[in-house]
């Protein structure tokens, strides 16, 4: 199990699936009136098509058949979940509200899976929305669950269980497909559930903008009192330049100040360094830009409030399922992130609007830290990954460009002796200049060997990068490497678990 409100004893016997049985009336509020659709007391037929999970109740999205044929839709809020496709039967209350009942076989969950589709092994993730207790069984209590997949692609149905364990509502559980009625639960884990990371990794994707708007805006700024400009100005001074970053030692250094490891420093204490730390100075440049923003503690307030919708904060909302969390968890996993700009900065940019930019840009800032855990892990093959994703903005001449790294270590865990594992370390880049356009690296080195591809969107810079490539294999040979495959190709790499790049590497070291 991955998320217990205290922890607890697995279960002697796995859980077992079985129906549940639910067919209350229940009454909810419509989010808008009907219109003279149905007058009160008057039925229809609806189906569940859509639900979304709130802080304290569920969004539905009702689709009713009125007589004739007629259909519309209806946005409900009901104090539970029905699972989606549901058959209901709707009585009009009053112009805003309305009893849902349950057709015979209108609200079926799951008794049983079907390995197909999840095949044994398959990691189910879902949460509990309802729970009730059933006679003891050989004096051990047992507990009939309801729970919301929230995972694979049964995601939106519900599963109906026994446990013995009294789950709290709400929680989060890990658990491992072993048969067609048959799951194992999954001991909490020492770092943080891949399900609560999943949920975070997707809200801090839809917080965040790129640094560069950010940037622009502060390098325009005019107005602000000395201690204001004086944060501005550290903050600008600290980011490091080509030339310290084309340094083994300044490289390392700009890595350590990129925002990381903050949490880390703060944690063992060590504060010396955080003058140089781009979070750390991003986020006392929001505490200096609080203040100063005109129209008195009313706009304070109002601007507070979307602060705390942007900056991130692990602990808020680990139980809310966004309903398109799915796809911003996955854009948030791609590499590099895509740029996102809140506004145009062609001019002076006012504070309030430097605030909301600082704080998204922290919250990109976190999206790379919480990647780099969701792509820390143990492969197929028994590999440990471990992944290193940051953000460095560079100065270059009088502009900002963002360089976005991704390192990745892979152990293999197949070797008898530690002496005899390889370790193949893996690197991409990615960023823009004005005069080359888009450009994106990826390298693999393993045992004193290195391979790279580069892909650059113009065809220029393309040609240009191949005539160079003959010097850069030069200096990679007199820095001791042995150097393989060296290739640049217009366009955008491929994505997806295998690339070309890693294909090649294989049949190179076979």
């Amino acid at each position: 199990m991955s998320e217990i409100s205290s922890p607890r004893p697995l279960p002697s016997s796995p859980p077992v699936i079985r129906s549940t049985v639910t067919a209350a009336d229940l009454a909810v509020r419509l989010l808008q009136p009907l219109e003279g659709m149905l007058a009160a007391g008057e039925s229809a037929k609806a189906e569940v098509v859509a639900i979304r999970e709130q802080a304290q109740s569920f969004q539905l999205l009702l689709k009713l058949t009125l007589d004739g044929g007629k259909q519309t839709t209806l946005q409900a809020e009901s104090p539970r979940p029905l699972a989606q496709g549901s058959a209901l039967l709707v009585t009009a209350l009053s112009d805003t509200r309305l009893a849902l009942a349950l057709q015979a076989g209108g609200d079926k969950p799951l008794t049983s899976l079907d390995l197909q589709q999840l095949p044994l092994g398959t990691l189910v993730q879902g949460k509990v929305v309802s729970r009730d207790a059933l006679p003891t069984q050989n004096a051990q209590p047992v507990y009939r669950l309801l729970v919301n997949l929230l995972n694979t692609p049964l995601a939106g149905s519900q599963l109906a269980l026994d446990s013995p364990l009294e789950l709290p509502l709400g929680s989060l559980l890990s658990a491992q497909v072993q048969g067609s009625q048959n799951l194992a639960f999954l001991p909490l884990s020492g770092r943080l559930d891949q399900l609560v990371l999943g949920q975070q990794l997707a809200a801090q994707q839809n917080r965040q903008a790129s640094l560069e708007g950010l940037f622009k805006g502060l390098q325009n700024l005019s107005a602000g009192d000395d201690a204001l400009r004086g944060s501005i100005d550290k903050l600008l001074g600290a980011l490091p330049d080509s030339s310290q970053l084309s340094t083994a030692k300044g490289l390392a250094q700009a890595l350590e100040s990129s925002g990381v490891l903050l949490e880390a420093k703060l944690l063992q204490g060590q504060t010396a360094a955080l003058p140089q730390d781009l979070k750390a100075n991003l986020l006392r440049l929001i505490a200096q830009l609080m203040p100063q923003l005109p129209g008195g503690a009313g706009a304070l307030a109002g601007l507070q409030n979307a602060l705390n919708q942007n900056l991130p904060t692990l602990a808020r909302q680990l139980l809310g399922v966004n309903a398109t969390g799915g796809s911003a968890r996955q854009q948030a996993l791609t590499f590099p992130l895509p740029s996102r700009l809140l506004q145009n900065m062609d001019g002076e940019a006012d504070l309030e609007t430097l605030l909301k930019l600082a704080a998204a840009a922290v919250s990109r800032l976190q999206t790379h830290q919480l990647s780099s855990l969701a792509q820390t892990q143990v492969d197929a093959n028994g590999n440990l990954v471990t992944t290193w994703q940051l953000e460095l903005p560079m100065r270059h001449q009088q502009e900002v460009i963002p360089l976005q790294v991704k390192l990745q270590r892979e152990d293999s865990g197949k070797a008898e002796k530690a002496e005899q594992k390889d370790t193949l370390w893996k690197v991409e880049l990615a960023f823009e200049l004005d005069h080359l356009g888009p450009l994106q690296v990826r390298a693999q080195l393993l045992r004193g060997s290195l391979s790279s591809q580069l892909w650059a969107e113009r065809v220029d810079t393309t040609q240009l990068i191949n005539a160079e490539l003959g010097h850069l294999r030069e200096r990679l040979q007199a820095a001791g490497l042995e150097v393989g495959e060296l290739a640049c190709s217009q366009g955008m790499p491929p994505q997806g678990p295998k690339t070309s790049l890693e294909q090649r590497w294989v049949d190179e070291t076979a």
